[in-house]
């Protein structure tokens, strides 16, 4: 009597809205299958958004300073502002939900985008160093978007959500730097910097991907998932003991996701961060950093529909370790391949951008497993603040390296580092079952 005493309250507690959602696994099913549907149109805009901070960001602050040591920082500011922003849409998302969180997020990232404009206008570069912090917003929230897929997904499906809201990136992402000289144009044309040109479209994709985000994402699919998570609680008919080794195990998904993450972040933004300052010393123009960045943002994105079912089938263990190895052949490329060569170029920035993929789409599903509703979303949040740092660390330090040595040091040392992730994902399985 007691427990129909407590799932009657709970019902009366819950807005109708939610209670049939909580009701029917088919209203369930059609949530999860719409909340995808706003994702990708969002991270279609998102995608442009961020493209154009990649691919000018470090070109931008080395014209207006007139010095490559200073290269890095644009990119070490925006993901160091994609920290705070991921750390804030996480506490967002936990307390009130995704839309709220989400929206936020991406309209301060096209804020961002609009100060970088006028910093460029103005000549300032203190405003354009503060304004690149904000600009980091849109990016923390695109990749925050990711989760909001795998909010209603059961277990078996929630790499492949992760891996359609990152596929879906792809169109803007690939468009924006083959973009890079048509809004050059744009800018020349009402009097603009060149490279401010890309943030032009930066700040039109980011609002409208806010605005997608804020009008059209409801029901909010995390508080449904709360929602039913507490009434699967309250209506269990037997109180199950807490499993210390349950808990041990969740906690090392959530430390090697979080690692794996970590270190493809470092290791992706490090070397792609000077390419286009490497690639200017051997005459290459920007229409072709433009191609190679774009195959590379290509390569982050595109594999994520074969990446997802991978994760899901094969196992997050074997794709973390693919991560390594593939970042690792990347980084040897980019070291020792000629720099005149389009070919080897792309190849390595390819290679690197399929290695992060593998990363973070095997560590999201870690992350995912081993939490529940109750912190998910914080926890999410707190998990890409320290690959947002991560970012952050790699953008600053590649730009002093390859001033004080060469590129080719960065992309050893780059190579080196991304074997890290193998040692991780073995302790995170020592003691338990093969299950994954």
């Amino acid at each position: 009597m007691d427990d129909g005493a407590e799932s009657i309250s709970v019902e009366k507690e819950n807005p109708v809205w939610v209670q049939k959602y909580i009701d029917s696994p088919e209203q369930q099913k059609k949530l999860y299958k719409r909340t995808l549907l706003i994702v990708v149109l969002s991270q279609i805009f998102g995608g442009a958004g961020l493209a154009a901070g990649i691919t000018v960001g470090a070109l931008l602050a080395q014209d207006m300073l007139g010095t490559d040591s200073v290269a890095g920082l644009p990119m070490a500011l925006f993901t160091l502002g994609s920290a705070g922003a991921a750390f804030l849409v996480g506490r967002l998302s936990q307390s009130y939900g995704r839309r709220p969180g989400l929206a936020t997020g991406f309209l301060a990232g096209g804020i961002g985008a609009l100060g970088v404009i006028i910093a460029a206008v103005t000549s300032n570069i203190f405003l354009l160093f503060a304004c690149l912090f904000i600009y980091g917003a849109g990016t923390a929230t695109n990749l925050q978007a990711r989760y909001a897929g795998t909010d209603l997904a059961k277990s078996t499906q929630r790499a492949t959500a992760v891996s359609i809201a990152l596929v879906s990136t792809t169109f803007g992402a690939v468009a924006g730097p083959n973009l890079v000289r048509v809004m050059g144009n744009v800018a020349d044309s009402i009097g603009v910097p060149t490279l401010a040109g890309p943030f032009i479209l930066a700040a039109a994709a980011y609002i409208l991907a806010g605005l997608v985000i804020l009008f059209f994402l409801r029901p909010d699919p995390f508080l449904v998932a709360k929602a039913i998570a507490a009434a699967e609680k309250t209506t269990a008919t037997i109180s199950a003991e807490p499993n210390s080794r349950e808990e041990i195990e969740k906690k090392r998904k959530v430390k090697a996701g979080i690692t794996i993450m970590v270190v493809a972040q470092f290791v992706m933004i490090a070397i792609m961060t000077m390419t286009p300052v490497h690639m200017g010393h051997y005459g290459h123009g920007l229409q072709d950093v433009g191609l190679v960045i774009g195959f590379h943002i290509g390569a982050m994105f595109l594999p994520s529909l074969v990446t997802g079912v991978l994760v899901d089938k094969v196992g997050r263990t074997v794709m973390a370790i693919a991560s390594a190895i593939t970042l690792c052949l990347a980084g040897m490329l980019a070291a020792f391949g000629p720099a005149e060569s389009m070919f080897m170029l792309h190849t390595a920035l390819i290679l690197l951008g399929i290695g992060w993929n593998f990363g973070l789409i095997s560590g999201t599903a870690l992350i995912v497993d081993g939490t529940s509703t109750d912190t998910r979303a914080k926890t999410q949040g707190t998990s890409d603040v320290l690959v947002a740092l991560s970012g952050a660390a790699g953008g600053a330090i590649s730009g002093i390296v390859v001033s004080y040595t060469s590129f080719s040091t960065l992309s050893i040392w780059g190579a080196v580092f991304s074997l890290i992730i193998i040692p991780v994902v073995f302790w995170s399985k020592r003691g338990r079952k093969k299950n994954e």
